[in-house]
């Protein structure tokens, strides 16, 4: 196994530098990660240190961990975690972006209205906002690994389901099923980065980001051909999508036995000890009232809405979030409707999508190895804005060029998703801000798909949802540049250490 994968916990954990996330055991970040030298700004993001262990507050090397009494992370379950959050992150887009090319014989086997349409590309957002808030409580039960293989059979399950619905109705119920699943999955992926891989957050990150795009750019792609092979019945087309959900909840199984295994036979501290990870360690405080000295708690979970970066990764969330699911749902009718066949036309989104493959894998590592990266996201944001112009102007003659300028666009996700790891010091801050940003993102985005779907029916064209994408770049531009600066949420909120109050950034 190569030299990144997780050590066990130590009975004593060191502190955290400054201002980085505590570890539980030394971090040996790449030079891509830590370009900047040990305890510097990409160190700290990634969860670095320097060449004698993690700094104290107060810049003495903390002491020595002691060995640890962990058992049960052998070198096959670290691979295996490796292989199941790549699976997990493979299976959370293939049943939205392999419905968009086939929209149109949907509409047309099931009666379904533009409207109705409308309600099936928000619903995505709507599941998500709802269901991933109670992600966070599930996986405080029994760990993230339980929660994850739950995810993944019920995206099974949902798919399988949906492609025999007979109604607008049930097919509606069965996607809902599998969105449940892929938001559980959601907000947890940055959680068991961070918990599992807590020296590697930008290379893990960029891991899943990247199978995350692959999923979404090759089901967009194979749709149409792969419905057209199966007899081109759009049934078997959306049916087989749920295949790769099995192979991952069959990745996950033994993950989770094992885990409730050790922890009955005494290898672990309960259910959640093995099925969630090593334990967070607590961060060392500078001398100072404690809190409850203070008569204040800082880290109860309602002061995250008091942090002005909490709710600029939330709005920011829910901007890219928007962009995203029109271009799933949306962008391959706008194609078609601009006259180029159903095949080119998921191969054009599979174009958007696919872009995501190798940036969603380097963006992570280049963005943890910065101090702030309010630079990225405007980039990000710009080449949106131009993307729908050129829609709006030329959907046809530009569409290859739209495609990959929508494309780069769509990377604010693996952004948003480092960004997540990084604004928070130690798991329990990434577990709330995650599930705040993810669930105030996605309602924030629910409206955005049903609208542009209603603009098109009742304006009889694409000019008008067009134009309201790019204006609203134009905020996602704002929010992720104020996103981007280096804060974390415990400053803002009142629960971080004595001696981070104060940012890197000033």
């Amino acid at each position: 196994m190569p030299d990144d994968a997780p050590r066990c916990p130590t009975a004593h954990p060191p502190a955290p530098g400054p201002s980085g996330p505590p570890t539980g055991a030394r971090a040996e970040s790449p030079p891509a990660e830590g370009a900047s030298g040990a305890g510097g700004p990409a160190d700290s993001a990634a969860g670095g240190s320097g060449p004698d262990g993690p700094a104290a507050p107060g810049g003495e090397p903390a002491p020595p961990a002691a060995p640890s009494s962990r058992r049960g992370w052998s070198p096959w379950r670290t691979r295996l975690l490796v292989v199941g959050i790549a699976l997990a992150a493979l299976n959370l887009r293939p049943a939205i972006t392999s419905l968009g090319p086939l929209l149109q014989e949907v509409r047309d086997g099931l009666g379904m209205s533009g409207t109705a349409a409308g309600l099936l590309t928000s619903l995505p957002s709507l599941c998500f906002a709802l269901v991933g808030a109670a992600a966070p409580r599930l996986a405080r039960r029994g760990g993230p690994a339980p929660v994850l293989l739950a995810g993944m059979s019920a995206i099974a399950a949902g798919l399988l389901v949906r492609s025999l619905a007979g109604t607008t109705a049930a097919f509606l119920a069965a996607s809902a099923l599998a969105l449940a699943g892929i938001a559980l999955s959601n907000v947890l992926m940055p959680v068991a980065v961070k918990r599992w891989f807590p020296g590697r957050v930008g290379t893990m990150t960029g891991l899943y980001s990247m199978t995350l795009a692959l999923g979404t750019s090759v089901a967009a792609a194979s749709a149409v051909p792969v419905t057209q092979a199966l007899g081109a019945d759009w049934r078997a087309g959306l049916a087989v999508w749920a295949i790769p959900a099995m192979v991952a909840g069959l990745v996950w199984l033994p993950l989770v036995v094992t885990g409730s295994r050790a922890a009955r036979g005494g290898g672990g501290t309960g259910p959640r000890a093995e099925a969630a990870g090593p334990p967070e360690p607590a961060p060392r405080t500078s001398p100072g009232p404690s809190s409850a000295e203070s008569g204040r708690e800082p880290d109860a979970p309602g002061r995250i809405t008091r942090s002005r970066t909490a709710w600029a990764l939330g709005c920011f969330f829910g901007l890219q979030a928007t962009a995203a699911y029109v271009t799933m749902g949306w962008m391959p009718q706008i194609f078609r409707d601009a006259g180029l066949p159903a095949s080119t036309a998921g191969v054009l989104l599979a174009v958007t999508m696919g872009l995501g493959v190798p940036l969603s894998f380097l963006l992570p590592r280049v963005a943890a190895g910065m101090r702030h990266q309010s630079g990225i996201a405007v980039v990000l944001g710009v080449c949106g804005l131009g993307g729908y112009a050129g829609l709006y102007a030329a959907p046809a003659a530009g569409a290859w060029f739209w495609a990959l300028l929508l494309g780069i666009s769509n990377c604010a996700f693996p952004l948003v998703l480092t960004l997540i790891g990084m604004r928070a010091r130690t798991g329990a801050g990434v577990v709330r801000l995650s599930a705040f940003a993810q669930s105030t993102g996605y309602l924030i985005s629910i409206p955005g798909p049903l609208l542009i779907g209603l603009l098109h029916q009742y304006s009889g064209g694409w000019g008008a949802p067009l134009a309201l994408m790019a204006g609203l770049m134009v905020p996602q531009i704002l929010l992720g540049a104020r996103a981007g600066r280096d804060r974390h949420v415990e400053d803002e909120t009142g629960g971080g250490s004595g001696a981070a109050r104060t940012p890197v950034g000033g």
